[in-house]
């Protein structure tokens, strides 16, 4: 019992305790049904506004924009604005926007209710053509599904702030532990830890040899072997076990393990994708003579995701050049003027499949650049170390300027065109950088690079190499035309606070 006590004294053991007394005040499976209860509440309120806010919108203070034979009386809509809102709760509701599974997961829930709520709408056009007796105002409809979507939208990323902030005093996080002490175990480890709207709680490991004892990696503590699970998961009300596959490489091992635990309802059993989170950012599981085989996806992007990329792109990369092209002639002015030397730096950077391609940039470093660093043998190698240096006496007044709002990367709207770049992506790199991956470099070249990225939103230079990754991986990984969108609208305000742009 004293190896025991000292355990609960390291911070993430301590935290597991508060979780426990959070789950005793209110349970945690009640936690979820109160969430849900409230995100049933809020959709409903939310849809009903939507439509009423149409109607008004279309019928009474914009009416004299619209087609006056249009106008219907409110009796022909009132059971539309009270039906409507409940048949998109069932429409919400299979759909999965009420399954604890889908809630709290990034960009992935504001997709399912955009897709619901098309779904919903699409219903009334067809109910429109079946009856001729229903008429139905278009600008009606298109403001009350445009509404729906918005309002919500925005309900639930302010409830999901509610439960962000519960999280600090133990509620809706889920105590956790990792069978598997070695590198793969460690490496899920890092990425869960940095995660913080996880809503996992790592508490430490479990391995097969290592018995209780302190800090194995960063606060993480071994709480015993994998015989001792059962009073492990007892003992700290694990909710997830997390199986590092590449440390339970023997059989009975597993079969034990999911013996007990995989049927069980108060614990979920989980299992990492081991080898093919290096071979691959997706799997897809085919029969065939009834046999069930894997099949390793070679590509992250196919089909209707490719075209709604290349749809984005262009148009917004179109729209960008239009717009800026003055501001590009001003630029390409005091870049000439500043020192002698081109206009446009061409940089050799990896592309999709390995490809390499000279991604555009105006130059913001004097020409003669090598032979001032190679008077400062330390900037040097802080340079070979993270490929960016904070005070670089090569950059130029202007270059400086250019760098620190990130405007020297707008040419790479170009390489966009080409086709060579995204403006969403993970981050470009030279073919130097490319074994700096390590073993996830086979998919990072699985997707077009990006003008701007997750790691761009989230610190840019002051980020970690380590962290460049992780933060690359998870983008590749978690792709949709949401989460590109979402990076879009977060990349203004992070280029005009300049944090890390150096």
């Amino acid at each position: 019992m004293g190896i025991r006590s000292e355990l609960e004294k390291f911070p993430l053991v301590a935290v597991s305790q508060k979780i426990k007394k959070a789950n005793a005040m209110i349970p945690r499976n009640v936690q979820w049904l109160l969430y849900i209860a409230a995100l049933i509440i809020s959709d409903a309120l939310m849809t009903s506004l939507a439509f009423w806010l149409a109607y008004y919108f279309r019928f009474v203070a914009f009416e004299k924009y619209f087609y006056q034979n249009a106008f219907v009386s409110f009796n022909t809509y009132q059971f539309l604005l009270v039906s409507m809102p409940f048949l998109l709760l069932v429409i919400f509701a299979t759909n999965g926007l009420y399954a604890r599974d889908n809630l709290l997961g990034g960009t992935r829930e504001y997709s399912t209710v955009f897709r619901s709520a098309g779904t919903g709408f699409l219903l009334i056009v067809v109910a429109g053509f079946l009856e001729p007796d229903l008429v139905i105002a278009r600008g009606w409809l298109l403001m009350a599904w445009i509404f729906t979507f918005f309002f919500v939208a925005a309900a639930r990323f302010l409830l999901r702030r509610v439960v962000y902030s519960l999280r600090r005093y133990g509620f809706f996080l889920t105590p956790a532990v990792i069978v598997g002490a070695n590198q793969e175990g460690r490496w899920l480890a890092e990425q869960l830890l940095k995660w913080e709207t996880s809503g996992l709680h790592l508490v430490g490991f479990v391995d097969k040899k290592t018995p209780v004892t302190f800090p194995l990696f960063h606060d993480l503590v071994s709480l015993g072997t994998v015989e001792q699970l059962g009073e492990v998961i007892e003992r700290y009300k694990i909710g997830e076990v997390i199986l590092a596959s590449s440390a339970i490489s023997t059989r009975d091992y597993l079969l034990e393990i999911f013996r007990k635990y995989g049927v069980s309802d108060k614990v979920n059993i989980r299992m990492s994708s081991g080898l093919y989170e290096i071979l691959t950012t997706g799997l897809t599981v085919n029969e065939f003579a009834y046999v069930p085989l894997v099949y390793v996806n070679k590509v992250r992007l196919t089909g209707s995701d490719t075209f709604m990329k290349f749809l984005l792109d262009y148009i917004l990369a179109i729209i960008s050049l239009l717009v800026l092209s003055p501001f590009f002639l001003v630029v390409a002015i005091m870049v000439k003027r500043s020192s002698p030397g081109p206009v446009i730096h061409k940089r050799r950077v990896m592309g999709l499949n390995g490809k390499q391609f000279h991604a555009y940039k105006f130059r913001t470093m004097v020409i003669n650049g090598d032979e001032i660093l190679a008077q400062h043998p330390e900037l040097k190698e802080e340079l070979a170390r993270n490929h960016k240096l904070k005070d670089d006496p090569r950059v130029t007044k202007i270059g400086a300027f250019l760098r620190k709002y990130s405007l020297d990367e707008l040419p790479q709207l170009f390489n966009v065109l080409k086709r060579e770049m995204s403006l969403v992506g993970p981050r470009m790199i030279s073919p130097e950088e490319v074994s700096m991956y390590k073993q996830f470099d086979m998919n990072l070249l699985t997707v077009l690079p990006g003008m701007t990225g997750v790691w761009q939103v989230s610190g840019r230079s002051d980020v970690s190499y380590e962290e460049r990754v992780r933060l690359d991986m998870y983008y590749i990984r978690n792709w949709s035309i949401w989460l590109d969108l979402q990076i879009l609208f977060q990349t203004i305000p992070a280029v005009i606070k300049r944090r890390g742009a150096y």
